[in-house]
Formats: C-alpha cells, structure tokens, sequence
C-alpha cells in the first residue's frame, strides 16, 4: 500500500468535511438529541458520499461530473427542499418523543439523509478534481490501485472529522437535554436557512 497516497487522501477527506454547513448542523443537533452512535452516524453517511464524489475524481470519470454539473440546480433544489422539511420537521419536534424515535425508524434512516443531502451538491466533485489537481494527484495514470488508495484515505479524513465532532458535542449534551426545546427551534431554523439558500444559489 502506498502511504503517501493514503495520508493525502486523509488530508484532503478531513478538509472537505470540515468547513461548517447543514450536515454539520445536522451531526451536531443528533449528538446532542439523540447521542453520540447517532450523531456519528450523521457524519459517516456524508463521509460515504465523500468517498463516491471522491472515486469520480480519482478514477477520472469525467462523464459523471460533467453530468451530475450540468444537473446541480435540480440537485439543489431538491437537496434543498429537503433541508427545508427536515428544518421544520426539527423545530416541531416534541422532546419527549425524540428518545424513540430512532428506535422506530432504525439507523438506517439517518445515514441515508445525509448520504443523500450530501450527494444533492455536485459542486463537491469539482472540489476533489480540483485539490488532486494542486497536490499533484489528479492523474494517478490510469493505476486503480492507487485511486482506489486516495478514495480510502478520503473516507478515513472525513470519517475522522465527524467522529471527532460528535465526541466534543458530548461534553455539552447533559446542559442540553435540559434545553431540548431551544436546540431544536435553533437548530432546525439554520437547517431551513441552508435549504433557502441553497434555492438562490
């Protein structure tokens, strides 16, 4: 295994992931309601979806990224109309129903929404293309096996950040539980700002 490929990959992965946005608001707000399995699992349903923009950039498969380019303001507006349930959705929440509501609807959910939030912005893609291109691994020469590394160490960066930030949210979650109602109102009106704004980009 080439290390080299790899450590980039997690560099790259970690910055991507980082900057704040919804699916930070959302791993946040799930840590701090739901607990910290939740909240990471927010995190690595973006992570996935890291790694696949990731494997389009590596592999060199342009085809997509011209497509998923060509169609962003569809993508965006129904990454955004989602936002935008799921924000109203959050602020109506009752506290006390939230303790199950996981039970109920299972993990899977979870990871999914974010996977797919995640995916509604094909302007990542271009993110990748572009930093393999400044560190000088945007051609890896048609080696798989390389690519295939990079996309590794893409998820593990990004994977890396959101395990990193839902273990800090659990200093603060016992002071939060009390606060339910307000974390809720909070945090599902900034999730509705992303959805808002993602209709005037």
């Amino acid at each position: 295994m080439d290390f080299n490929y790899l450590i980039k990959g997690v560099i790259i992965g970690f910055s991507i992931a980082a900057p704040v946005g919804p699916i930070s608001v959302l791993c946040i707000r799930n840590a701090l309601v739901k607990g910290f399995a939740v909240g990471l699992l927010s995190g690595l349903g973006a992570a996935t979806a890291d790694a696949i923009y990731g494997c389009i950039a590596g592999f060199g498969l342009t085809f997509i990224s011209v497509f998923l380019t060509n169609q962003q303001i569809w993508l965006r507006l129904v990454g955004g109309l989602f936002l935008c349930f799921l924000g109203v959705k959050t602020v109506l929440n009752r506290p006390a129903k939230q303790a199950d509501s996981v039970k109920d609807k299972g993990f899977a959910a979870v990871y999914i929404s974010t996977l797919f939030l995640t995916l509604t912005n094909p302007m990542t893609v271009l993110s990748f293309a572009a930093i393999f291109s400044g560190l000088g691994i945007g051609n890896t020469n048609g080696d798989y096996a390389y690519a295939g590394i990079l996309v590794l160490g893409v998820f593990i960066g990004s994977a890396m950040w959101w395990l990193i930030l839902s273990g800090s949210v659990q200093m603060f979650r016992e002071r939060a539980m009390s606060e339910l109602r307000w974390v809720n109102r909070i945090s599902g009106m900034v999730i509705i700002g992303f959805g808002l704004l993602a209709f005037f980009k």
